[in-house]
């Protein structure tokens, strides 16, 4: 009797990828608006660095939710 292999899929791992950059790149950010810097930049009152690591943490959150190992697995 032989052992099925459980694939996982990359979208996983890209999720999971997605979900850390964007809790570093939301943690800065966030930090930046508490203890803003000495020099700032042109457009720094736009706060880019929240929005994108919010963004990318939701979208590193929904592809770590849909494509997760055992979602996968149930879905064949």
């Amino acid at each position: 009797m032989e052992k099925e292999h459980q694939v996982v899929p990359i979208w996983f791992f890209i999720g999971l990828l997605l979900t850390v950059y964007g809790i570093i790149i939301l943690g800065s950010g966030l930090y930046s608006l508490v203890q803003p810097a000495e020099r700032t930049v042109v457009l720094a009152n736009l706060h880019a660095d929240v929005w994108w690591g919010a963004l990318m943490l939701v979208l590193g959150l929904f592809y770590t939710i849909k494509f997760r190992p055992s979602a996968a697995a149930a879905s064949k």
